[in-house]
């Protein structure tokens, strides 16, 4: 049996060429870059691409034509994030952030006393943040069960299920059969899902997703992703319009938004943003995102027997590329593999360290991981 697996895996790494996509990222040349749940590395072409999108601007003033500039960049990448969600175009909003996507459902949706949002225990300050102004402003309640449990815990004032699709503590998958089923709106917190594990919004059932751009798509901070669907788009109040969200700003007071989820667009995103985020997207989108997503996954399997061999206990996970595993100093420990060149984070107030397995990464790193841990 392991033979066949590792005959299996030794596929998908040939099927990814695994030297050519690592050697887009120069922070592989001496570091073992363990940490894009966090943040993603950077490829030398989005580098690039950010650079000469300013150079062009401080050469070449920035005018209509700049302006027009990034409208095109704008479209190209909501055409590349929407076919990493498995929607169209027109239902992606771009964002700048997980949380700000996240926000803007919440937040739209105008729930107060008697509504009542359904959560997880597991769930990352961005989505935290938005229900607190939920509950603390708006006057919602908030319920809050183990991530299994979101869908079963859906009672008779439960306007929405607001949770993780891949949990950011260990790696765990929201209950998606029985979310998919329910008759109020789920939205699903994809910081640690797009770019990571495969991802078809439609057949998820969610209305809305709100991803990173500086994760798993190894793009630059402050960019996001948001879908929403054609029925909850309908339902949601947008509160911040200017620029970018609206059909013709120039009509003044009786402007009026886009009909599609351009409606919910950032208001600013810069043109080197844009541009880095676009090419970091193609380097991938190159490499083929489904070996990208199968590498990953077989590359976590891997660590997972690695780690135990090494008498580290693994936190429960389904087949993502989180590994979340246990320190006796969680934080001591990072800082120290820091120092070491393992870049990697912990999991505050669980005595955990996770590991985020990426695609660019390859067998060497995972030993690297296992040398230069502390003995158990």
């Amino acid at each position: 049996m392991r033979g066949r697996c590792c005959e299996e895996a030794a596929d998908i790494l040939s099927a990814v060429e695994t030297a050519k996509l690592r050697s887009n990222f120069p922070v592989l040349a001496d570091r073992c870059y363990l940490n894009a749940g966090t943040d993603g590395p950077l490829p030398q072409q989005a580098v690039d691409a950010a650079s000469q999108e300013l150079l062009h601007a401080a050469e070449q003033g920035r005018t209509s034509e700049h302006f027009e500039r990034r409208s095109q960049l704008s479209e190209q990448l909501r055409s590349g994030y929407a076919s990493a969600l498995g929607c169209e175009p027109a239902e992606l909003a771009l964002s700048t952030c997980t949380t700000e996507g996240l926000a803007i459902v919440i937040d739209g949706l105008s729930l107060g006393p008697g509504d009542e949002i359904v959560t997880s225990d597991e769930e990352h300050p961005g989505l935290l943040g938005a229900l607190a102004v939920a509950k603390q402003v708006s006057g919602a309640s908030v319920r809050i069960v183990p991530l299994a449990q979101v869908a079963a815990a859906v009672g008779p004032q439960t306007r929405l299920v607001a949770c993780s699709h891949v949990s950011w503590m260990n790696g765990c998958l929201c209950p998606i059969d029985e979310l998919a089923q329910l008759d109020v709106p789920v939205v699903l917190d994809g910081a640690q899902g797009v770019g990571a594990v495969p991802v078809d919004v439609k057949a998820l059932g969610c209305a809305a997703y709100s991803g990173a751009g500086q994760k798993w798509l190894c793009g630059p901070d402050g960019l996001g992703m948001l879908y929403v669907s054609p029925a909850l788009r309908e339902q949601l109040a947008v509160r911040r319009r200017g620029y970018s969200n609206m059909v013709d700003p120039n009509e003044g007071l009786e402007a009026s938004l886009h009909e599609d989820a351009r409606r919910f667009d950032t208001l600013c995103l810069n043109a080197e943003t844009l541009a880095s985020g676009l090419a970091a997207w193609r380097v991938l989108e190159d490499a083929g995102l489904d070996a990208v997503h199968e590498r990953a996954r077989t590359l976590a399997q891997r660590l997972v027997e690695l780690l135990e061999q090494a008498g580290r206990t693994v936190a429960p996970r389904a087949q993502t590329t989180l590994v979340s595993f246990s320190s006796d100093d969680a934080t001591a420990e990072r800082d120290r593999l820091k120092g070491l060149g393992v870049l990697l984070r912990d999991i505050p107030g669980t005595g955990m360290l996770r590991a985020s397995v990426g695609a660019w990464n390859d067998e060497h790193d995972l030993q690297r991981l296992i040398d230069a841990l502390a003995p158990v």
